[in-house]
């Protein structure tokens, strides 16, 4: 699989966003604005807790 979806919970407010694994830019939390993801050339440096991936059908 090419990449899947992650879904994670912000470590300030809790609130939970689903996003790329493989995301190829900044990803910040909707609510509070704290960095969730980085990009690192491969798999996304993600910062909080990955509550549920995302299964290809």
């Amino acid at each position: 699989m090419a990449g899947s979806f992650v879904t994670v919970a912000c470590p300030d407010c809790e609130n939970e966003q689903t996003l790329f694994g493989k995301a190829a830019s900044e990803v910040a939390c909707a609510v509070c604005g704290h960095t969730l993801a980085r990009p690192t050339g491969g798999k996304a440096a993600i910062e909080g807790e990955v509550t549920a991936v995302v299964e290809a059908r």
